[in-house]
């Protein structure tokens, strides 16, 4: 059985994707959709897609009857209209982050994807990393006892590099750096740990951007932990600097840019093997769709996420419309 691909938005995260496809076997990208020619080529031409056909908009792809799964690598707020025309026009989606940019514009797309029998997954890379697998199964098994505290930080080049992008543009991002890039940091914080949070304190600066560039979020959890989420994009970085620190009653762990420290109470720090790489979000996506697995990051989980980002934006005074949009009126920019 070959699986046909097509795509819904041709930037530059679906040629991660293409790279990640093109060694599955029993699969075939089919077909480009993207209003911008430029995009389609460029994608095209790189990667030897000869065969794909191109198209301007994703309704006549949709109804070609030549896709049955789509990767959908859309502005954010597009992500809820692409992902339910693909699964009504009964096509399994893997839907790049965030899932969507409004809590109820996930649970509508969680029931769509229920009600038609397809796959809905959200590509958070990070679940398929030996470094965050690591941190996950070390806090479960209770390596560092229980959590007391969780720090996560983001440092990047975010206001200037995407100056003038559809990514500081509302309607078309929803929000600022906390819903682009942040998504991957409120992801690991959830994911790894577990943790519910119960309490949030914000304070979010556009630094003169149409958008949120910088947020500091004070967290409760409803486990009893407590945590700092920095996320700052206006920083003069070439490349972005991630980092957390867990600790619980028996140690921490410590993650730096992918580097992994293991501290226990009265031991010299080590750095903990970590787990080999088994899948990755394109592959897992296939997988899920041939049955051979569970879906790796169903819909029910991106909720979280996006439950998470609407409650900061709440909680420093923003409104979350509907249709995802954060209404930055009122707030100074």
């Amino acid at each position: 059985m070959t699986i046909r691909i097509g795509f819904i938005g041709c930037g530059n995260i679906a040629h991660h994707h293409v790279i990640r496809l093109q060694q599955i076997e029993d699969l075939e990208i089919v077909a480009l959709a993207d209003p911008g020619e430029q995009g389609r080529k460029l994608i095209k031409q790189k990667f030897g897609l000869d065969q794909a056909v191109e198209y301007d908009n994703h309704e006549d792809m949709l109804n070609s009857g030549t896709v049955d799964a789509v990767i959908i690598c859309s502005p954010h707020t597009l992500h809820a209209k692409h992902a339910e025309d693909a699964l009504t026009a009964g096509k399994h989606v893997l839907i790049e982050k965030p899932m969507t940019c409004s809590s109820e514009e996930a649970k509508h797309l969680i029931n769509v994807a229920k009600k038609c029998g397809k796959v809905l997954q959200v590509s958070f890379q990070r679940h398929f990393l030996p470094p965050f697998l690591y941190i996950r199964s070390a806090i479960a098994n209770g390596v560092i006892g229980k959590l007391t505290s969780v720090t996560a930080t983001l440092f990047q080049n975010w206001k200037q590099a995407q100056e003038g992008t559809w990514r500081q543009k509302p309607e078309l991002s929803g929000g600022g750096m906390l819903m682009d890039s942040g998504s991957h940091i409120i992801d690991v914080l959830l994911w790894t740990t577990g943790l519910t949070p119960q309490h949030v304190s914000v304070q979010l600066e556009c630094q003169g951007a149409p958008v949120e560039v910088d947020t500091f979020t004070v967290i409760r959890f409803a486990e009893g932990a407590i945590g700092t989420m920095n996320i700052i994009g206006l920083a003069p970085l070439a490349k972005l600097k991630e980092t957390y620190a867990f600790i619980g009653t028996e140690g921490g762990i410590f993650y730096d840019n992918g580097r992994i420290t293991l501290n226990l109470n009265g031991q010299e720090p080590i750095e903990p093997e970590l787990p080999e790489a088994v899948t990755n979000p394109d592959r897992s996506f296939i997988d899920a769709i041939l049955g051979k697995q569970e879906v790796s990051v169903p819909g029910e989980y991106a909720l979280k996420v996006v439950t998470f980002t609407e409650t900061i934006y709440k909680a420093a005074g923003y409104e979350v419309e509907p249709a995802g949009r954060v209404n930055v009126s009122g707030r100074g920019v």
